[in-house]
């Protein structure tokens, strides 16, 4: 392909055309019978807590729908190409154009212009629209749905900055409380003061933490000073909505957000940043993945066969849970502590990137 002969022909914009209307048409399709199956299943829950029809619509579906969408788009894009790719060699479309003397790697330059369309639209729903729209779904979840977003974790280790450090034994959600608190300060390796606390609840009049049946062991130079009391109020950077967020509530921070409490948590030595992690690779790594969907599934489908559409429509849909289940499957490889985050999410999308490599060097033939 000569790259000064770039500008989209006549066949080029057919072929757009094609592949973008059938993608949008499939997204709304499978969007309707998404929320027809969820109304269906939460509608006892409805009943019992009575949301407003604007709630429901506005607050909970028009925040639903963009989600579940851009969750399948690599999806949708693989069973768009392979759908009428499949019946444009039906019907004899590929073999002509390729008789007409375009080579199979001009003919994928159409396809990749609206896989890029695709790719930017949605890498921005995924890192700036849908993470406020997430905000506004699981608020309704938790309100009307009685979903609960808590935090189990124990063993709770924050490093506040260069010199002070928290540990918590664990942390209820329920009253916002710490047991076995404990707040220690170094001067370079050397001990300052240690604060040991059996229980410390957040207190939203004044942002902080009063914490209860308290220790304090002040040592300077050779001295150590002990501090007992019932009750202090003190004030640090970890606020109750810090160690109630779980995985769920990554999906509400947009770009900005999740760097900046990625770097706060990695500063905190916190083991919920891989969480945070995953969160941001997947952001990228789904939405890059229509690339490698989109060379496999038109190397697939662009060869006329005897058995039709049918069976070449069930190896894109298999091939494409595969891929799904692949990504899901090499989270647990961050969870193990095997893979960084970064290797562990684009791990799938390098493996069927190979495949589709392979696929496209046989197509041709």
């Amino acid at each position: 392909m000569q790259f000064n002969n770039l500008k989209p022909k006549i066949i080029d914009w057919y072929i757009i055309r094609k592949f973008i209307g059938t993608y949008l048409f499939s997204i709304l399709v499978i969007s309707v019978i998404v929320v027809i199956f969820d109304l269906s299943e939460k509608v006892d829950d409805f009943a019992k807590t009575k949301p407003s029809l604007y709630d429901v619509v506005v607050n909970y579906y028009f925040n639903f729908i963009p989600y579940i969408a851009n969750m399948f788009s690599p999806l949708f894009v693989f069973i768009t190409v392979i759908f009428f790719t499949s019946k444009m060699a039906g019907h004899s479309e590929i073999i002509a154009i390729l008789s007409g003397g375009v080579s199979f790697r001009r003919l994928m330059y159409p396809y990749f212009l609206s896989t890029l369309i695709i790719f930017v639209m949605t890498l921005t729903l995924s890192l700036f629209v849908i993470p406020p729209a997430n905000s506004q779904r699981l608020s309704f979840e938790e309100k009307y749905l009685n979903k609960k977003v808590s935090n189990t974790s124990s063993n709770i280790h924050f490093q506040l900055d260069e010199s002070r450090y928290v540990y918590m034994s664990n942390f209820s959600t329920w009253d916002n409380s710490a047991y076995r608190f404990s707040l220690e300060e170094f001067d370079g390796p050397k001990l300052r003061s240690k604060l040991t606390s059996d229980r410390a609840v957040w207190d939203t009049s004044f942002n902080g933490w009063r914490v209860q049946n308290y220790v304090i062991r002040t040592i300077e130079d050779s001295t150590e000073v002990i501090t007992r009391g019932a009750s202090l109020d003190t004030v640090i950077s970890i606020t109750a909505a810090d160690l109630r967020r779980f995985k769920e509530l990554y999906e509400a921070l947009n770009l900005w957000e999740l760097n900046e409490t990625i770097a706060r948590l990695k500063l905190r030595g916190d083991e919920s940043v891989k969480y945070a992690l995953i969160e941001k690779n997947t952001r990228i790594a789904i939405p890059f993945s229509v690339f490698i969907l989109t060379l496999m599934g038109v190397s697939l489908s662009s060869r006329k066969m005897r058995e039709g559409m049918g069976i070449k429509i069930g190896v894109g849909i298999a091939l494409s849970f595969c891929y799904i289940l692949f990504l899901r499957f090499s989270e647990m490889f961050v969870y193990a502590d095997t893979l960084p985050p970064f290797i562990a999410l684009w791990l799938p999308n390098l493996l069927f990137a190979f495949v589709a490599i392979g696929l496209y060097i046989k197509a041709p033939k």
